[in-house]
């Protein structure tokens, strides 16, 4: 599936010597993308909100091939990771036909994540978003006629081709991936900033990420996607995830907590159900996980404060509420949810603007 805007034309001859960092956010997901088709297409659409502490910072260096073929290394935190080459092999060999000079180059990957790595913060996500960044930098040095919406959209397709959520961390705020009847623009190949109208309640949002626990994953989110192709349960939920974003059209509009909320935590616990229904079936979810949660609906039941969890693929769970309740949450973290944390450990996070060049 070649999509013939994003293939270059006219680069020229010019060799390219040097580095360039980028730093790209995660995102959480507030309607969730379970399940896809190839080439990282999803089978329903998803939307998020794009994080602004939870991030990678990548420095791509790149200089002429030495032998016949171009190499790759992978660093995570000064250490050479040669477990990650199959998978950025795979992505390289997929960005290949959009940016076909990468032949002529080796490349040396340095990265680092603020949060922990494969834990279910995603990180590929935010990762695969820097990388496709930091490549993009390279096609605007033989094209430097580029236009930053073009730079950004077509990194964005380049990241999905890596991680189909890291499409969503090109850009600040609430992002849509998948296309939509209710929103213009959306489309199955990139994520774009939400079109439409959102109520003042949702900016400046907050997102206390609790970590109950740090580590790799026991299954991967690639292998999580692949056990929906044959699950019982895949088109209502495919069904469920579309009409979920109907409703949140609205509820993003109006400022409506109350549904806001149930429509969330559904969200979170439809996609772990999923994974505890699939075959083989698994739970992702800690005894902790569910200590919080349970915490959680408690305050709020008591206080009328609304706030909510989410889920990632993982056990850690994403707090989320509105900046004015700051100062009550955070008293209720501290006293209530970090016992419940490895190492009572959590990170303070909020709506941010999107990647930056360093």
């Amino acid at each position: 599936m070649i999509h013939h805007q994003f293939v270059p034309k006219n680069l020229g001859t010019k060799q390219l010597k040097g580095t360039t960092t980028w730093e790209a956010p995660s995102n959480i997901a507030l309607v969730k993308y379970w399940g896809k088709k190839e080439p990282q297409i999803p089978m329903n659409t998803s939307l998020s909100f794009t994080l602004s502490e939870s991030r990678t910072i990548t420095t791509l260096s790149y200089k002429p091939k030495k032998g016949t073929e171009a190499d790759f290394e992978v660093w995570l935190d000064n250490e050479l990771k040669e477990d990650f080459k199959p998978k950025i092999k795979k992505f390289l060999s997929r960005v290949n036909p959009y940016l076909p000079f990468l032949e002529d180059y080796d490349l040396k990957i340095e990265t680092t994540n603020t949060f922990p790595h494969s834990s279910g913060i995603a990180s590929s996500a935010s990762g695969m978003a820097a990388l496709s960044l930091c490549l993009m930098q390279m096609e605007l040095e033989l094209n430097p006629e580029m236009d930053d919406a073009f730079f950004r959209h077509k990194a964005s397709f380049l990241a999905r081709l890596g991680s189909g959520s890291a499409c969503r961390s090109l850009s600040g705020g609430i992002v849509v991936w998948g296309e939509h009847p209710e929103i213009p623009g959306s489309s199955d190949l990139y994520g774009i900033g939400y079109p439409l109208e959102i109520d003042d309640v949702f900016n400046g949002y907050k997102d206390a990420i609790l970590i109950v626990e740090e580590g790799q994953k026991q299954v991967s989110s690639t292998l999580g996607h692949s056990l929906m192709d044959n699950h019982p349960f895949a088109e209502q939920r495919f069904s469920q995830a579309n009409d979920n974003i109907e409703q949140l059209i609205h509820i993003l509009e109006i400022g409506d907590l109350e549904a806001f909320v149930n429509l969330v935590e559904s969200e979170a616990l439809s996609l772990h159900a999923m994974m505890m229904t699939s075959d083989p079936n698994y739970l992702l979810m800690k005894p902790n996980t569910l200590a919080i949660i349970n915490k959680i609906w408690e305050f709020r039941r008591l206080s009328g404060i609304m706030i909510c969890f989410t889920l990632d693929a993982g056990a850690n769970v994403h707090l989320l509420y509105p900046d004015s309740y700051a100062k009550h949450v955070k008293g209720f973290i501290e006293r209530e949810l970090l016992k419940y944390c490895q190492n009572k450990k959590f990170i303070q996070d909020e709506v941010g603007i999107g990647p930056r060049q360093l």
